[in-house]
C-alpha cells in the first residue's frame, strides 16, 4: 500500500525507479519518428502544447492520416493531430485550436528551411527596389530590431509582417515622403552638430 489509512503523505520514496531517461529514437531510428521529433507546436495555450510536446516525447503522438473538420468553420483545413480548430480560425478568434479557449497562445518557431526560404523572399524584394528605398528599408529594419530589444513583445511573425507592409508600401511608390521619418539618430545629431558649429 502506498499509504496508511487516513494518511495521505507517503514517506518513503518510490519503489520502482528508471535508471535511464526514455529515449524515443533508441530503438526506433525510422523516417515517421524523425518527422514526429521534428514537428513545431503552436497556435495552441502553453498547457496544451506541454501536452502535445508529451506526447511526441515519450512516444504517444499519433499524426493525422487526413485532416480533420474544423469546429468553427466546418472545412477539412486541421492538419495537426490532437487540434480541432484550423490555424486561421485560431489567429481570427485569438482562441487556441486545441482547447478552444480565450489564452496566451504560443506561436510555432519558424524550422531552419522555413527561415531560409523567407530570407530569401526578403532579399529578392530588396533587390528589386531602388537604392535610395533600399537604404530608407535598412534604416527602417534597423530602428525596428533596436526597438525589439527594448520591447520584446512583439513576435517575430509580427515584425516580419511589419516589414513587408513597409517593403510594399515603399515598392508601390508611397513611402516616398516619409524619408525624413526614417533617418537615424546619428544623422540627426550630426546635422545638429553642423548646425551648431556654424552659429559659433
Amino acid at each position: 500500500m502506498s499509504s496508511q489509512k487516513g494518511n495521505t503523505s507517503r514517506s518513503r520514496p518510490q519503489k520502482h525507479k528508471n535508471r535511464t531517461a526514455f529515449k524515443n529514437t533508441l530503438h526506433d531510428t525510422s523516417q515517421r519518428t524523425k518527422i514526429i521529433n521534428s514537428i513545431q507546436v503552436g497556435d495552441v495555450c502553453v498547457r496544451c502544447k506541454e501536452i502535445i510536446e508529451w506526447k511526441i516525447k515519450y512516444k504517444k503522438y499519433k499524426p493525422l492520416t487526413q485532416p480533420r473538420t474544423c469546429v468553427k468553420c466546418g472545412s477539412k483545413a486541421v492538419k495537426q493531430a490532437y487540434h480541432v480548430m484550423c490555424s486561421a480560425c485560431g489567429k481570427q478568434s485569438g482562441k487556441c485550436t486545441k482547447c478552444c479557449q480565450s489564452k496566451t497562445i504560443v506561436e510555432a518557431e519558424a524550422t531552419e528551411t522555413q527561415q531560409l526560404k523567407l530570407d530569401n523572399e526578403l532579399k529578392d524584394l530588396l533587390k528589386s527596389l531602388p537604392e535610395r528605398k533600399r537604404r530608407t528599408f535598412l534604416r527602417y529594419m534597423n530602428r525596428k530590431e533596436k526597438d525589439q530589444e527594448d520591447d520584446d513583445k512583439k513576435t517575430a511573425s509580427e515584425n516580419r509582417e511589419d516589414l513587408l507592409d513597409k517593403l510594399n508600401t515603399l515598392k508601390l511608390g508611397e513611402g516616398d515622403d516619409d524619408f525624413d521619418d526614417f533617418l537615424d539618430e546619428e544623422e540627426d545629431e550630426d546635422s545638429d552638430n553642423n548646425q551648431s558649429e556654424e552659429e559659433s
